[in-house]
């Protein structure tokens, strides 16, 4: 099945998580809970928002956009890894196919940074700016900055897959990991590849670390401004505006940066594992619930729906 280079299809084989079949069963539970999990709170954010009229700012409306995109990444990567869970087969995927799910994950995964970096400069603008705040973030302004986040992040996930896509692959096929992870399936190709690894590394470099100065720059205004507030409950509820936000950052960059921007000797591929899986099924599931507990708006939205 498997052929020596790209003129047939290649097909590649992930590397089981465990040969003990009660091991991957229990892998199976968890992964699935949290699986479903993701498809009932991201889902619970969109209903919370349409339905209530005072959710429709740009602040809830790129919450919105983040819980689509949570729900899209669940589908991309769980379904997959749950199936080849409880495969008695070595799992597999065609060349095709793992050139697919690395763009969406390349895709989804660099919308998310962009997307957190647009929420701190509407944040920004809401603590910094408040007078003008409508003017500047109006509708037309949110609609372009999240059309050009996925724009931009369409573009790298596209040149990542298309550099996979054109490599040779010979010998060994099977990726030490639980989905087409560029750094994984990059070490199965023949020839050299110095200018892929640079290519990736510096893609990984812009989606981090732009974002990140931006987050960073709109969070030193933010401070500023607090500081300025002259009382101590005027100070608390405008740094509750973004304390769910700075969770979130937190959070998705300390996964991101141990994956991709720690060089190759530093760690190894379990460690990548492991990360992976947080950053995979956690973040999903975590970032729709650190919203909703810590967003007292978003909380009231969600009770009258069930109440109804």
């Amino acid at each position: 099945m498997e052929s020596a280079n790209n003129t047939g299809l290649t097909y590649f084989y992930f590397h089981p998580f465990s040969t003990i079949p009660e091991v991957r069963l229990l892998m199976f539970v968890f992964f699935l809970v949290l699986f479903l999990l993701s498809l009932l709170v991201n889902p619970a954010v969109l209903l919370g928002v349409h339905n209530e009229r005072s959710l429709h700012t740009p602040m809830y409306f790129f919450l919105s956009s983040l819980a689509m995109l949570e729900i899209v990444y669940s589908f991309v990567l769980a379904p997959l890894t749950l199936a080849n869970l409880l495969s008695a087969k070595k799992p597999s995927i065609s060349l095709p196919g793992c050139g697919t799910q690395m763009f969406f994950f390349i895709f989804l995964g660099s919308s998310d940074c962009f997307l957190l970096s647009v929420m701190a400069y509407d944040r920004y603008v809401a603590i910094c700016q408040p007078l003008r705040y409508s003017s500047i973030m109006s509708w037309k302004v949110c609609t372009a900055l999240v059309a050009g986040t996925f724009t931009i992040c369409f573009l790298f996930g596209m040149q990542i897959t298309i550099l996979i896509l054109r490599l040779p692959f010979c010998g060994n096929h099977e990726i030490n990991h639980f989905f087409c992870d560029f750094p994984a399936v990059l070490k199965l190709a023949c020839g050299d590849t110095h200018a892929h690894h640079a290519t990736f590394f510096i893609i990984s470099a812009i989606v981090m670390v732009i974002p990140f100065l931006l987050i960073l720059i709109s969070y030193i205004f933010i401070v500023r401004a607090i500081l300025r507030i002259s009382t101590t409950s005027g100070r608390q509820r405008a740094f509750s505006t973004c304390s769910s936000h700075l969770m979130l950052v937190i959070m998705q960059y300390a996964c991101a940066s141990v994956t991709y921007l720690r060089p190759g000797s530093r760690y190894s591929s379990q460690e990548r594992q492991v990360v992976s899986i947080c950053y995979t099924f956690g973040t999903p599931v975590l970032n729709p619930l650190i919203y909703t507990m810590r967003n007292r708006e978003l909380k009231d939205a969600l009770t009258k729906i069930l109440r109804k």
